[in-house]
């Protein structure tokens, strides 16, 4: 059975303790914000990014700190705020294990959890040749840390040679004054700066430094992974990178109030469909800081009020599309959120005195103005229109009125477990079940047209009642979370109409078994 809410608190406060007296996390206690000021851009949209909101706050020196503190929540969601001081390196950063965590030596994991900021204070964060991986999470913020020189070749390597990636279902992620940095191109064994891929969304990189490398950063790993996108990048400063500043494949991103100095090969690369809004930026003693480059495969844009500073561009050719040299636009791009940018002429400045960690979090006021950070409007501590995560929805399985529509649907999944069958999620039949072939997995129920739905039921097949933990019920076509939460039973979100919903099962006691899952239009 799962334990009762106090004694899995305890339990959590008991981990915490332990890693407190292994040394490197002090215990504080819960603060009404998670981090100064508020996050601009797609990160506000799918209901907004606010980390670990009205969490504990937890200091941590050492990147074991870091992850004790995750593995010593109640669930995957209970949100969290992790301050960190100090330099965070290979030799005090290892694997932490535990229900609400899944993490890994020599990397700073953020995998399959939410609700999570990590913010530098006091004399600063610095995670020196360790990257931060954001994999299958959501509801992420990182602020005023510096990250640098991460390998991914020579020694040490560390995730995958990017500062920061994220990867496979990440959703509202906000980075925010940082510093992020190499020390040469590929051949030296770097890679990027700030990479996204495998259907990564709603992000906002905001007052940041990217700097001294080959490549910038990426959207979409591949001509074929176009699924991400929905990404903002303002009042950043690109100095001294050779390329992918960022690369955008499919998707959309807006840039705006962005210092561009010494972008060495190509700039902004919009390819494979995707639609860049480039705006108010200052581009300095660069070179083809726009267009498609290095590809057949064309992307668009639109361009206004930026400023070009000795900026020289290539020829167009069958695999080279520079935007300029009157950059003109080739699209256009509406922007869902609201933002003042400033004018192009007072990026430099604004930028220079804002951007990086260690900058005090000023921020302009749209107004070519300095200013501190304001306070965060409240909100919610998920970004979904769900329940907050992690409060469980009702764990009374009694079904909304209506009918099942699971009858008669399709269903699919991950791998199951021997024996089970996918058939048996909608079979109407309690004495069948399917489970995941791990203590993980996902299930989906689908069908041939669009079909209305506003609640789930997850029935737990005798015998494993409260085996199933932490999750997350998904609209599989637009890829967004619908809620979250601990436990199975009735779960009820804003309606929907879609094709596919899926429930990701990200925690679990025991082995989970679902008998069934039906599916509700009231």
């Amino acid at each position: 059975m799962r334990q009762p809410v106090t004694r899995r608190l305890q339990a959590a406060l008991a981990t915490l303790a332990l890693a407190a007296a292994a040394g490197g996390i002090v215990l504080t206690a819960p603060e009404a914000s998670a981090a100064a000021g508020s996050a601009t851009g797609y990160a506000t949209q799918n209901g907004g990014t606010t980390g670990g909101a009205g969490g504990q706050t937890v200091r941590a020196t050492t990147g074991t700190a870091i992850h004790a503190a995750l593995c010593g929540r109640a669930a995957v969601g209970t949100p969290i705020v992790i301050e960190v001081e100090g330099t965070i390196n290979h030799g005090n950063t290892s694997k932490v294990s535990g229900s609400s965590c899944n993490t890994a030596d020599g990397v700073i994991e953020l995998k399959q959890i939410s609700n999570v900021t990590i913010v530098g204070v006091g004399g600063g964060a610095v995670f020196d040749q360790i990257g931060i991986h954001i994999r299958e999470s959501s509801n992420i913020i990182i602020q005023n840390v510096t990250v640098k020189n991460v390998k991914k070749s020579g020694s040490p390597t560390s995730n995958g040679g990017d500062a920061i990636g994220m990867e496979s279902g990440v959703r509202n992620v906000w980075v925010d004054h940082t510093t992020l940095e190499a020390s040469g191109g590929e051949s030296e064994g770097y890679d990027g700066l700030f990479d996204m891929k495998a259907d990564t969304r709603y992000v906002t990189l905001s007052y940041s430094i990217l700097r001294n490398s080959g490549r910038g950063g990426l959207v979409g790993s591949s001509e074929s992974d176009v699924s991400n996108g929905f990404v903002t990048y303002h009042h950043n400063l690109y100095e001294n990178i050779d390329s992918r500043a960022p690369l955008l494949r499919g998707g959309v991103g807006h840039m705006f109030n962005n210092h561009y100095v010494r972008i060495n090969s190509s700039g902004i690369n919009s390819r494979a469909g995707a639609r860049a809004k480039v705006e108010n930026n200052y581009f300095e003693d660069s070179k083809d800081v726009l267009g498609t480059f290095y590809t057949d495969a064309a992307g668009y844009w639109q361009a206004d009020g930026n400023t070009l500073d000795n900026v020289t561009w290539s020829s167009p050719g069958e695999d080279n599309n520079p935007a300029g040299p009157d950059m003109k636009s080739t699209t256009t791009v509406s922007i869902p959120y609201a933002y003042s940018p400033d004018a192009a002429g007072c990026v430099p400045d604004v930028v220079s005195r804002t951007a990086g960690a260690g900058k005090g979090l000023k921020v302009s006021d749209g107004n070519c103005t300095v200013q501190p950070p304001t306070e965060p409007t409240p909100g919610p501590t998920d970004p979904t229109p769900g329940p907050t995560d992690p409060t469980p929805g009702p764990t009374d399985p009694t079904p909304p009125g209506g009918t099942n529509l699971s009858i008669g649907a399709g269903s699919d999944g991950s791998s199951k477990a021997s024996g089970t069958s996918f058939g048996h999620l909608r079979d109407g039949d309690l004495s069948t079940y399917w489970a995941p072939a791990g203590s993980t997995g996902h299930a989906s129920i689908k069908w041939d047209s669009a079909t209305t739905v506003s609640s789930v039921v997850i029935r737990e097949a005798a015998g494993s009642a409260g085996s199933i933990g932490a999750w997350r019920l998904r609209d599989a076509d637009a890829g967004t979370v619908l809620a979250s939460g601990d436990g199975a039973g009735a779960i009820s979100f804003p309606r929907t109409t879609l094709r596919k919903i899926t429930f990701e099962i990200v925690g679990s006691t025991g082995s989970p078994r679902i008998a069934e899952f039906e599916t509700y239009a009231d």
